[in-house]
């Protein structure tokens, strides 16, 4: 029987533990406390498991058959949108603890795991994939809009992001201050700001700011 609906469910948690109680215990915990897991009996489950694009963190035991946890966390740690990883350990090994959390885990719990402690931390390690995702989308929508951007509207953008006056970016790029003004107003509308200080809030998302462009150099 599946204990999460993956046409609705908004987050996932995977538990991969060798260990068939421990891992249906939880997954029966989770399904109560409103979560929706997905248990994974190793490393190569949770590897050909469904990821679906939606915040998710991982419950992950330190040492298992195969690969272990450790393993799974390093390979991870080579990927760009990896999720939050919480380690749990059938014993309070301090050094593999230790490990664990410099080798990126999020948090690191022993068994029998304390249920407040673990909700808490599932709770925070999907609020910071689901933060991590939302940033990510508004990153690709940035990119997106500032590749409509001409080559001309592109000097236009940092130039004014570097608080370059019109007659100045005028004079640099060699026409008038009537077609800056039109090509700015461009900006504006391709980037979907209104203001100056929404456009350079885009260009140090973008991190365009510190760019080399002739632009900079006008006037200086």
């Amino acid at each position: 029987m599946q204990l999460y609906d993956p046409l609705t469910c908004d987050h996932r948690i995977y538990i991969v533990d060798d260990d068939d109680s421990f891992r249906s215990s939880l997954a029966r915990l989770l399904s109560t406390a409103g979560m929706f897991p997905v248990p994974c009996r190793s490393v190569g489950d949770y590897l050909l498991a469904d990821h679906a694009d939606c915040p998710s963190c991982i419950v992950l035991d330190m040492l298992m058959p195969g690969p272990s946890g450790l393993e799974l966390l390093a390979s991870l740690a080579h990927q760009r949108n990896a999720p939050p990883v919480i380690f749990v350990t059938a014993f309070n090994d301090i050094p593999a603890t230790v490990q664990a959390m410099k080798a990126g885990a999020m948090d690191s719990l022993s068994k029998p795991l304390d249920t407040k402690r673990l909700l808490q931390s599932l709770r925070d390690a999907i609020s910071r994939d689901a933060r991590r995702r939302a940033e990510r989308r508004e990153l690709e929508q940035l990119q997106s809009r500032y590749s409509e951007l001409t080559p001309c509207e592109r000097d236009i953008y940092i130039g004014v992001v570097h608080g370059k006056l019109n007659k100045q970016m005028a004079l640099k790029l060699g026409i008038c201050e009537r077609s800056i003004k039109s090509h700015r107003s461009s900006v504006m509308r391709k980037m979907r700001v209104s203001s100056v200080a929404g456009l350079v809030k885009t260009a140090k998302m973008l991190d365009v700011l510190s760019g080399a462009s002739d632009m900079q150099a006008v006037n200086q």
